[in-house]
C-alpha cells in the first residue's frame, strides 16, 4: 500500500514511451502513500494516477480514511469523525494542484450517468497529458461504499450526492493550458 507511486515513477522512467498509471484507494494514497503521492506530483512525473475517493477503508473492514467526512460514522470512529481528535478530512486534489509540477487535476463522481460521461473526458485528457509528456496528471473519482456505509447502493449514490460532493466539489482543479 502506498508505494504505488514510486513503482510508476521506475517504470516511467526505465521505460519513458510507455503509458504509466497507478489506481489506488484514499487510504492508500492519502494515509501510507502520502510521502510518495506528493513528491511523486511535485517532481512532475510523468504518470497518470486514478485516484477513487469512498470515504472509508472499503477492503479492510470500514476504518476512517484521511477522506472521511466530519462527523461520519465507521468501524474505528462510532460517534462519528471529530476533527479535534481526527483531523480534518483531507482534499488531495486541491493539496496535489498547488504544486509546480503537476499539469492536471480533476475531480469526478459516478453516481449519476452525467458525471460518468464527465468522468470518461477527465480519464481520457489525464492520460492525454501523460501522452503529451506533460507531467503528473491525476482524476480523483467520489465513489460509493454501500456495505460499510450501511446504505443501499440507491441511498450510497444519495448520500455521496449530498455529503461528499459539498465538501469535496467536482471539477479542474488544474489543466495543461494553466501550465503552459
Amino acid at each position: 500500500h502506498g508505494r504505488a507511486p514510486a513503482v510508476a515513477t521506475g517504470m516511467k522512467r526505465a521505460k519513458p514511451d510507455s503509458i504509466v498509471f497507478t489506481y489506488q484507494g484514499d487510504g492508500d494514497l492519502a494515509a501510507i502513500g502520502t510521502a510518495e503521492i506528493v513528491h511523486t506530483a511535485n517532481r512532475g512525473e510523468n504518470i497518470t494516477v486514478i485516484f477513487i475517493n469512498n470515504a472509508i477503508y472499503g477492503m479492510t473492514g470500514g476504518q476512517m480514511a484521511p477522506t472521511t467526512l466530519i462527523g461520519q460514522v465507521t468501524q474505528t470512529s462510532p460517534y462519528g469523525r471529530d476533527p479535534k481528535t481526527m483531523g480534518y478530512p483531507i482534499r488531495i486534489a486541491e493539496m496535489l494542484s498547488t504544486l509546480k509540477g503537476v499539469a492536471y487535476i480533476s475531480r469526478v463522481a459516478l453516481s449519476k450517468p452525467a458525471y460518468i460521461l464527465k468522468a470518461k473526458k477527465a480519464i481520457r485528457r489525464a492520460f492525454q497529458s501523460q501522452i503529451e509528456g506533460k507531467g503528473f496528471s491525476l482524476v480523483e473519482i467520489l465513489s460509493t461504499c454501500p456495505t460499510n456505509w450501511g446504505l443501499s447502493p440507491i441511498e450510497a449514490n444519495k448520500w455521496l450526492e449530498e455529503n461528499m460532493i459539498p465538501y469535496y466539489p467536482l471539477g479542474e482543479f488544474k489543466t495543461p493550458e494553466e501550465v503552459s
